[in-house]
């Protein structure tokens, strides 16, 4: 794998992704327990890199028929607006990976972006498999770890009590720190432009 940078620690990044926040998983009774937590963060990344003009990708999951984020119901819809005057992306995908059959890696390539961040639901799926790939394709990587959630795992007997929600993302964010950055808090990412676009 030849890598477009080394992955030494870095405070600005060239895009956002912004996986699956809708509004089936952070809105109403089926909402991931710190839903509100979440929505903050990604909240204030959007914003920072809308500032700075870096490149925002609000990736948005299709889900089956009769799923909570089944396409073009309620659950669906993403909860944070797009941009489109700012020329912001809505990635829409069928698998866990954000890259998996979607347009994401060429989007990013036109725009000239090398460096990362990414955010959202649920952590030891869509944002890890998003995060990892982006990590094989060699760009750096940031994964701010109060700004991705997910749900507590059930209990199963036999097996294990209620795994709670919290020691689920810290499990998920794990193994990605030997090759992205993973650090406690939004707050402490920032953004900048892409570099020139490639034609």
């Amino acid at each position: 794998m030849t890598s477009h940078a080394d992955h030494s620690p870095t405070t600005h990044h060239q895009a956002l992704i912004v996986v699956d926040v809708q509004r089936a998983f952070v809105r109403g009774d089926g909402a991931l327990p710190e839903a509100e937590r979440l929505v903050d963060r990604t909240a204030e990344l959007i914003t920072r890199a809308r500032e700075a003009g870096a490149l925002v990708v609000h990736v948005q999951n299709d889900g089956p028929a009769g799923g909570d984020d089944e396409p073009h119901t309620p659950g669906w819809e993403l909860h944070h607006p797009v941009d489109t005057g700012r020329g912001e992306v809505v990635i829409r995908k069928t698998h866990d990976d954000a890259f998996q059959e979607t347009s994401l890696e060429s989007v990013l390539t036109r725009s000239g972006v090398r460096s990362l961040a990414v955010c959202g639901l649920m952590s030891e799926m869509c944002v890890q498999a998003t995060a990892r790939t982006a990590v094989e394709l060699g760009y750096r990587v940031v994964l701010p770890y109060d700004a991705h959630a997910t749900y507590d795992i059930p209990a199963e007997p036999g097996i294990s009590a209620v795994v709670p929600a919290a020691v689920v993302s810290r499990v998920a964010a794990w193994p990605l720190s030997r090759d992205a950055d993973v650090t406690a808090r939004a707050a402490d990412v920032g953004f900048t432009a892409p570099g020139p676009t490639v034609p």
